[in-house]
């Protein structure tokens, strides 16, 4: 996850400001195999030079350099990078992306971090953070997330 942060900051007008805690998160769906970890990274983008399809290109391009194989779906993979959030914006550009992220509001994975950063944190729908993490089950053992 380091690797990621490191590769996008080297595009201009892309800065991480700051980053949670990672976590060790039980699959989901797919459950025979290891465990996930998990982060969630503020970037500040400039929305001059940046446009929400265009940083999702270049975290698939971060995701390729890795060695990102999108073979199995839920499966193993060595880094998955989503965008969550893009300001306040919703966005709805069909398959392509979905933004408020269309599962965030469900996953403890997701959420916890986001607490992390920003516990006050509003999604555009007026959902906060907090509220939508009391709204689904989850539990934690340090930094391990369970979520069925």
């Amino acid at each position: 996850m380091n690797q990621a942060v490191a590769r996008l900051e080297k595009y201009e007008g892309i800065d991480p400001e700051v980053w949670s805690e990672t976590y060790e998160t039980e699959p989901q769906g797919l459950k025979d195999q290891p465990w996930f970890k998990n982060q969630v990274v503020r970037f500040d983008v400039d929305p001059e030079l940046w446009s929400a399809e265009g940083f999702l290109s270049t975290l698939q391009a971060v995701e390729g350099q890795m060695d990102r194989v999108r073979d199995v779906k839920n499966g193993p993979r060595t880094i998955d990078l989503d965008i969550i959030l893009f300001g306040d914006r919703v966005i709805n550009s069909g398959a392509y992306l979905t933004v408020p992220h269309p599962r965030a509001l469900d996953r403890a994975f997701v959420l916890l971090p986001m607490t992390d950063i920003d516990p006050e944190l509003v999604f555009p729908d007026g959902t906060s953070v907090t509220d939508a993490l009391k709204k689904i089950d989850y539990r934690t053992e340090g930094n391990k997330i369970y979520q069925d």
